[in-house]
């Protein structure tokens, strides 16, 4: 087996179509080598269907990240298709309609608390309970959109994504005593469908594709794939709590 990941086992979660970044993870993660076994929450069928455009079949394991019991059930479940993991991909975000596109100010406090729930401290919920599965030299990526600014209907999302930046660099203090390393990669927007899903995304597009450096595809996922590969693989052993921006440069630019 040769890539750059050969003989690597990972955890995908967010698989729910073939344009998020999590399909073009584990895809490409395959095509290097790895053995992939995926996460699913509600609609397992669509993810099955989906799963089966992979380069080859890849096992699916039902997670409800904010429930207690899947996640102590979650080490026993992966077990049952590999030995082990090297490497975890967080690929999860939710908030209700009424933490974005404007209503910053609005948003009730249980709207808010499902947002940060599902999207910031699920990150730890699910590093520690693949943690078990995991030795030194693994691997814990999630995907973030740069959360050092306030974005236009972005709202409580942005919120969401900033604790998720400070909760990866505790989790790279406290689980680099474990040989383990926590990173994420800061991606640009996407027509994934998480980004359908808030009112007003085409500001993003507009501001990115007019100004990026090096240029931005909406439609291209592998860039920011690939740079999450990077980050499970063995060419970055002292690397952990950083943020690797894959947005064409943007966040360079000032304002």
């Amino acid at each position: 087996m040769s890539g750059l990941l050969a003989g690597k086992r990972l955890l995908v979660t967010g698989v729910i179509t073939d344009a998020s970044i999590a399909f073009s993870v584990a895809k490409l993660a395959q095509d290097n080598g790895a053995q992939v076994v995926l996460t699913g929450y509600g609609r397992l069928s669509l993810v099955e269907r989906i799963a089966r455009r992979l380069p080859q079949p890849a096992p699916i394991i039902e997670l409800d990240v904010t429930s207690p019991e899947q996640l102590a059930g979650l080490a026993d479940r992966v077990r049952e298709h590999v030995d082990g993991l090297d490497g975890v991909v967080h690929s999860i975000g939710f908030a209700p309609q009424s933490c974005l596109g404007g209503g910053f100010l609005d948003a009730s406090w249980e709207d808010v608390a499902t947002a940060l729930h599902v999207s910031t401290y699920s990150y730890k919920s699910l590093a520690m309970a693949a943690l078990p599965l995991m030795s030194p030299g693994g691997s814990v990526v999630g995907l973030t959109f740069d959360a050092t600014k306030a974005w236009p209907v972005y709202d409580w999302m942005g919120v969401a994504k900033a604790g998720l930046e400070s909760t990866s660099r505790y989790l790279a203090v406290h689980l680099g005593k474990q040989g383990i390393r926590s990173n994420l990669v800061a991606a640009g927007p996407l027509r994934t469908m998480a980004a359908k899903s808030i009112p007003g995304f085409e500001q993003f597009e507009q501001a990115w594709t007019e100004r990026a450096p090096l240029g931005w595809s909406l439609t291209d996922q592998e860039p920011a794939a690939r740079a999450c590969l990077a980050l499970l693989s063995d060419w970055f052993p002292a690397t952990t709590g950083e943020i690797v921006h894959v947005d064409g440069g943007y966040h360079a630019v000032g304002a």
